[in-house]
């Protein structure tokens, strides 16, 4: 009877080996190397201790403005798509004509890579013949026309723009999920204790969704921090290096030969990670407790 009890567990075996190999092995490869000197211009390796992590929090390098430029990005592009979602999920759960096909439309963006969206994007915001800017000029506002991924002003609002394209119907799905758990009763009741819509949101709709809130920011959160694509196809951290986050260095410091110091910056963002979720489930699990 206790070998048969022990049976599941041998199927769980080839998953741990296989997630040791593909995930720890390479993580903790990835820490160990980021205390050397591992370059392409040596064939030899030495131990450095801390000197690339120094290098990155002291160095000219902006390695801390990278830091600076991901926590932007994982910040503003989160509470925009929170809020958009939201916004447009409510507008959805409505009894609307065609909103299946509303929903597919939104949805649509979040299915396609992040290579095609910028490439995409990268033509329609081109400062000279972009359809953004042959747009505004054929209506006789060429006043407004701009390079949107060239000028320190611009790049970032066309960045978390093209980002909230890509990624609000992605949280809106998740947030329709929610709202259609919801029992109709609740608000049934809501109105006969003389509730308005903006009390009845407050008091049913918004505590009820408080676990596809918690999903979207979870999900938000990791993607933010974890950003490479979508900035390095519109703007390769340009201009200048005003838009580079952590994983765009990453890879440059790699195609550079500084596989230590790219290592050491993977680290980091390794770090902030595992500290993050640490406190989300944590959270995550007091609320499961109150509850």
């Amino acid at each position: 009877m206790i070998e048969k009890r022990l049976y599941p567990l041998w199927f769980l075996w080839p998953a741990v080996a296989l997630y040791a190999v593909l995930f720890v092995v390479p993580s903790l490869l990835g820490i160990l190397f980021s205390f050397t000197d591992w370059s392409r211009f040596s064939p030899d390796i030495h131990f450095v201790g801390l000197d690339n992590f120094v290098e990155i929090f002291t160095s000219t390098g902006n390695y801390t403005s990278y830091l600076g430029n991901t926590l932007l990005f994982t910040v503003v592009s989160n509470v925009l798509k929170l809020i958009l979602g939201l916004l447009l999920a409510l507008a959805l759960n409505r009894p609307l004509r065609g909103r299946g096909i509303y929903r597919a439309f939104l949805f649509f963006p979040s299915i396609l890579s992040f290579l095609v969206v910028g490439l995409i994007f990268r033509a329609i915001l081109h400062p000279s013949h972009g359809l953004v800017n042959t747009f505004l000029t054929s209506i006789g506002l060429d006043f407004l026309a701009g390079s949107w991924l060239a000028d320190p002003n611009l790049v970032w609002g066309s960045i978390f723009t093209v980002d909230a394209w890509k990624g609000v119907g992605y949280v809106m799905v998740v947030y329709l999920a929610g709202l259609q758990t919801i029992p109709q009763d609740y608000y049934d009741a809501a109105a006969i204790d003389g509730a308005g819509p903006w009390n009845r949101f407050w008091a049913v709709t918004f505590p009820m969704l408080i676990p596809a809130i918690t999903v979207n920011v979870v999900f938000g959160l990791t993607y933010g921090l974890r950003v490479f694509d979508i900035v390095y196809v519109l703007t390769n951290g340009g201009p200048g290096r005003m838009t580079e986050v952590l994983n765009t260095s990453v890879f440059n410091e790699f195609a550079l030969g500084n596989y230590g110091l790219g290592t050491a910056l993977s680290s980091i963002l390794f770090f902030v990670l595992a500290v993050l979720a640490y406190f989300i489930l944590r959270a995550m699990g007091r609320r499961k407790v109150e509850a």
